[in-house]
């Protein structure tokens, strides 16, 4: 069984110089080359333009490779298309269906930072090689992201997920607003790419778990999702689940089978993604638990036996090295959780459906690849005040 060909998302080089770059660069600060991020190949690409942008990749001198039509303000994306792709945005950007009105301000530094977030995401989705199509290509199995802009009180803008269509406040890219939320839902911890992470859960929900041979063990695991949804919320915000954190992983999971769902697999993206980052730096904890050996990160590969075994000897040591350094510097915990029993097994469970549809071992509820491939990309438009 081959593993998921992970690479690091924190960590690149170069390709001309060799010097250390990042995912959200769009230049190398030591020999200016430009780079670009190849969804193709999961890797920061370093390139020369010419004066109509025409990229060559050095130092192999691979032409016809262009940047993604969100490259300039406000966006900046530093994705890049192959030579042989019909579609003008990166496939992170054609997921956006509708971007805030870009006349204010703020909206345009909003829309930056959401985007940002999203292709983080999207990489961490290229990276397990689950599909991920846009509404446009895939009408019936695609995701859309509309990011909109409350101007009237009284017709609130939620975040949330619907049928594949993904919604979000843009006031969320806003940190001093997130952080005034925050603390008045009590929530340990709200971030711009936990709320895209969730989403995207509810979504993979109905792409891999809906009507397939996962049905039975989903109920067993995280109770049945045919329980009146809108009852349970409101029950939830009427009255908290007591003693939930000796089955959920947060409050608002213990809510509903769904929530619960979609708070595992955002978690389950945390620590795989946090766990790339620290294997990517070489970190190794010689002292993460006393009387015991060193702890090396490394992600937890699909062929993955003991996910449970991995994330209590691995993450949870490398989570609190992490919450110890941000203490250290005057911060919260950047990783305010604990992992019960019933919820490493979620998280296994989670880790297995993923596996299983990646192989095709349980099929996946998605629409033929080759006729999706022939719906053409639309551009976003801009909203309209809400």
């Amino acid at each position: 069984m081959a593993a998921w060909p992970r690479t690091s998302m924190k960590t690149f080089c170069c390709e001309r110089c060799e010097a250390r770059v990042f995912f959200e660069n769009i230049a190398c600060d030591a020999c200016d080359a430009q780079l670009g991020f190849i969804p193709a190949e999961l890797t920061m690409g370093s390139f020369e333009a010419d004066g109509n942008g025409v990229l060559t990749r050095v130092p192999n001198m691979q032409e016809g490779l262009r940047r993604c039509a969100n490259h300039e303000a406000p966006v900046y994306c530093n994705w890049v298309l192959g030579a042989d792709e019909d579609e003008d945005l990166c496939p992170s950007c054609r997921t956006t269906r509708v971007h805030p009105v870009l006349a204010k301000a703020d909206n345009r530094k909003y829309w930056f930072r959401i985007e940002a977030a999203k292709r983080q995401l999207s990489y961490s989705l290229a990276s397990w090689k689950l599909p991920f199509p846009a509404k446009a290509q895939d009408p019936k199995h695609g995701v859309a992201f509309d990011f909109l802009e409350q101007t009237d009180p009284a017709r609130k803008v939620l975040t949330g997920h619907d049928d594949g269509v993904i919604t979000l406040n843009i006031a969320e890219a806003d940190d001093a607003r997130r952080e005034q939320v925050r603390a008045q839902m009590r929530e340990p911890y709200r971030t711009l790419l936990g709320h895209l992470r969730h989403e995207v859960g509810h979504y993979y929900w109905d792409r891999l778990i809906h009507g397939t041979a996962w049905e039975d063990r989903f109920r067993e695991l995280f109770g049945d999702e045919r329980a009146d949804y809108a009852r349970a919320l409101k029950q939830h915000y009427s009255c908290p689940t007591s003693g939930w954190s000796a089955r959920f992983v947060s409050a608002y999971a213990s809510s509903h089978p769904w929530e619960d769902w979609a708070e595992c697999w955002a978690h389950y993206m945390h620590l795989q993604d946090g766990l790339e980052t620290a294997a990517s730096w070489g970190l190794r904890l010689d002292s993460a638990v006393p009387g015991r050996g060193p702890v090396l990160a490394r992600p937890i590969a699909s062929d993955e036996a003991e996910v449970q075994v991995r994330v209590v000897k691995t993450w949870l040591p490398i989570s609190q090295f992490i919450n110890a350094m941000s203490r250290s510097l005057g911060g919260r915990d950047s990783y305010p959780f604990v992992m019960p029993d019933a919820v490493l097994d979620k998280l296994a469970f989670i880790h297995q459906v993923i596996d299983a549809g990646v192989r095709g071992e349980v099929p996946m509820n998605f629409g033929s690849p080759v006729a999706a491939a022939g719906v053409a990309a639309t551009p976003p438009v801009e909203s309209c005040a809400s």
